[in-house]
């Protein structure tokens, strides 16, 4: 007699769910969570799926994640996709937007729930968010098949591109700040249909499900400050450096150095992709708006919309990796690829 329940591939990453104290504080400790998870009659009710549960080796303080990290969790994924209903990746919360960004470009057709999740306190302590979490994050992936990658924290489901850490002390540890939420659970699990719509390009299920691979990318990152010398720009771009992230002001404005805009000129012309993200929260880059945002647009810089400060370094190293033309990298940069950014913005 075969089982109806369905089935749900749990993959331990490390993490802050995980830890155990050590005389150097929280460590990863491997086995843990494992023999935790088996014992804890709540996963074992009736109404929640089979779970199988794999920890990586070694688990990892999300600190210390890497886009090869990002790749071996994609594989894992892949290797066991036609196996399961729905996967739950337990990551530690420091870099787990980055995580849930960056496996969200890598999967292509997928038609499966993938739940990034973690916890703020172990589930070695008495206080712990984790089984709220992760029970959640089960349940979800079992009967609600949101067919993209979500990372599931204090009763919302955010989609993984749109998710960014928040608050570093906080159970509400993650923001969704320019999409709303997929799902909200409360009482009841309110499913968002506006949000879950509007954006259908990788849902197809006609297509078999493939991972495309990524590599490390050397990417700049630079915030804007008044006063900023046109010598840091130039020597983030002196290094061997395949793009920059510029965090600009407001809606994309950056002061009119002329230097400063012909470092970022000549970066273009030398085919490094420049690209504007507002250091704001919340809102979008218009660089149409001020004469300070065109001046950018005019020396080739492309805008993030509203992407996060993770969906947009890891959608770059996605294009990066795949060895594509300059301009095709730019071309691609723009379009909305997997619900990241808003482009229809007034």
């Amino acid at each position: 007699m075969t089982s109806d329940k369905k089935r749900i591939y749990i993959a331990y990453t490390g993490g802050t769910i995980g830890m155990k104290k050590s005389t150097n504080g929280y460590i990863p400790v491997e086995g843990y969570i494992t023999d935790v998870l088996n014992s804890m009659t709540e996963l074992n009710r009736p109404e929640m799926p089979e779970f199988t549960i794999s920890e990586f080796s070694p688990v990892l303080d999300s600190s210390n994640m890497s886009p090869n990290d990002w790749q071996n969790i994609a594989n894992d994924i892949y290797k066991n996709y036609d196996d399961y209903d729905g996967f739950v990746v337990l990551h530690g919360t420091d870099t787990m937007a980055y995580t849930a960004s960056a496996l969200s470009f890598m999967f292509d057709h997928l038609n499966k729930p993938v739940i990034v999740t973690g916890s703020q306190i172990p589930l070695s302590e008495i206080r712990s968010d984790g089984l709220h979490n992760l029970l959640n994050a089960l349940y979800i992936a079992a009967n609600y098949p949101i067919s993209e990658v979500g990372l599931f924290f204090n009763n919302r489901l955010y989609r993984g591109n749109r998710a960014t850490k928040a608050d570093a002390d906080g159970f509400n540890a993650f923001d969704s700040p320019n999409y709303p939420a997929l799902i909200n659970a409360g009482i009841q699990i309110d499913m968002s249909s506006t949000a879950l719509n509007a954006h259908k390009e990788f849902k197809n299920i006609n297509n078999s499900f493939n991972v495309l691979n990524i590599t490390d990318q050397p990417i700049g990152v630079v915030s804007l400050y008044p006063g900023i010398s046109h010598l840091v720009i130039k020597n983030i771009l002196a290094q061997p450096v395949n793009a920059l992230i510029i965090q600009s002001y407001g809606v994309g404005n950056a002061p009119e150095n002329k230097a400063l805009l012909n470092e970022i000129k000549d970066a273009n012309d030398r085919g490094i992709l420049v690209v504007n993200r507002t250091q704001c929260h919340r809102g979008s880059v218009d660089m149409a708006g001020y004469a300070t945002g065109r001046a950018l647009q005019e020396a080739g810089v492309l805008s993030a919309y509203d992407m996060t400060l993770e969906a947009c370094l890891t959608k770059i190293h996605h294009l990066l990796s795949q060895d594509l033309p300059f301009d095709t990298v730019r071309e691609l940069f723009s379009q909305n690829l997997k619900g990241e950014m808003t482009t229809n913005l007034p």
